[in-house]
């Protein structure tokens, strides 16, 4: 079982009479992937920021890399690395003089080295020397990560890093973040983005009210919401007939020719599905079987549409 990068207990903040944090708790493993998830206003800054030293909680406790965020900021700072929602590149320097600024203000041994190694690594090799004001927005944000990794630090917070990027940007993105899971590097996400916390996370928070309403992974998250069913696909009518009168509760599609069949979609419910089938000698040319996704998730916990805006 891996440790905790990240320990959280009892979590509070408020401002005046608004309390943002209502006694959170929650851990991240090292080396994976932890995704925080709320509409706008359920608390996910305030939380990123009181784990990055930069707001001081009412209450509670919080850890990270196994030091205490209100005792010991010096050596949190030191594990940590954060990017944030908007690239934080000196548009007047290359991208070389940026990562070599990074490296200076952490005092790198063998900065060049490091700042050569990070611009291979992210593919930046041939606008190394070109001003960062002429670069993409993708290239920008893989410029502000690389400086984030500059001191390899052992937890990197990254707030809604894919925001405004294109799908293929995104994709780049996704792969680096993999990349350093793989070697290590414990990766804590807030996306507004629900497809991207799908793809990645290997565990998920749901945060609403400054309450946690949700918690687990992607395919447990999913299964706490009902909608799950199989998909039937029938030759003709005929058949989808037969299928109807002895599945009941399924949902007919006569244009489709299909057939909707609440369930759970594990493997013993799907064998007395189509044992059912072949005693009535009912042939379906296809079937699938279909789990709520996150959108459905968030929706079902929150009551609000996963929007770019909600879940900002």
């Amino acid at each position: 079982m891996r440790s905790s990068a990240i320990a959280v207990s009892g979590l509070r903040k408020a401002y005046g009479d608004k309390v943002v944090l209502d006694g959170i708790d929650f851990e991240v493993a090292e080396g994976s992937v932890f995704s925080m998830l709320g509409p706008n206003g359920a608390g996910k800054t305030t939380t990123v920021n009181i784990l990055a030293t930069l707001l001081k909680a009412d209450a509670g406790t919080a850890h990270v890399a196994g030091h205490d965020v209100a005792t010991a900021t010096k050596q949190v700072r030191t594990a940590i690395g954060v990017t944030g929602q908007f690239a934080a590149v000196d548009a007047l320097l290359t991208g070389r003089e940026n990562l070599q600024l990074m490296a200076d203000l952490k005092r790198v041994p063998s900065g060049d080295r490091t700042v050569a190694q990070l611009l291979d690594q992210f593919d930046l090799v041939e606008f190394a020397d070109k001003m960062t004001a002429t670069y993409s927005g993708g290239m920008r944000r893989k410029l502000d990560l690389a400086m984030t990794l500059v001191g390899r630090p052992r937890i990197i917070f990254l707030d809604e890093p894919t925001t405004g990027l294109d799908p293929r940007s995104r994709r780049t993105m996704w792969g680096i973040v993999r990349d350093l899971v793989a070697n290590g590097t414990t990766i804590f996400l807030t996306t507004q983005y629900l497809d991207e916390a799908d793809e990645l996370s290997d565990q998920i928070v749901v945060l609403d009210q400054g309450h946690l309403v949700a918690e687990g992974t992607p395919a447990e998250l999913k299964r706490q919401v009902p909608g799950t069913h199989v998909r039937l696909r029938f030759a003709d009518l005929d058949d989808l007939d037969t299928a109807a009168r002895i599945l009941p509760g399924a949902t007919r599609d006569d244009q489709e020719v299909t057939l909707r069949v609440p369930g759970t979609g594990d493997s013993k419910s799907l064998r007395a599905l189509l044992d059912r089938l072949d005693e009535h000698m009912i042939n379906a040319q296809e079937f699938s079987v279909h789990t709520p996704d996150l959108d459905d998730v968030f929706l079902a916990l929150t009551g609000r549409a996963s929007t770019k805006e909600a879940v900002k």
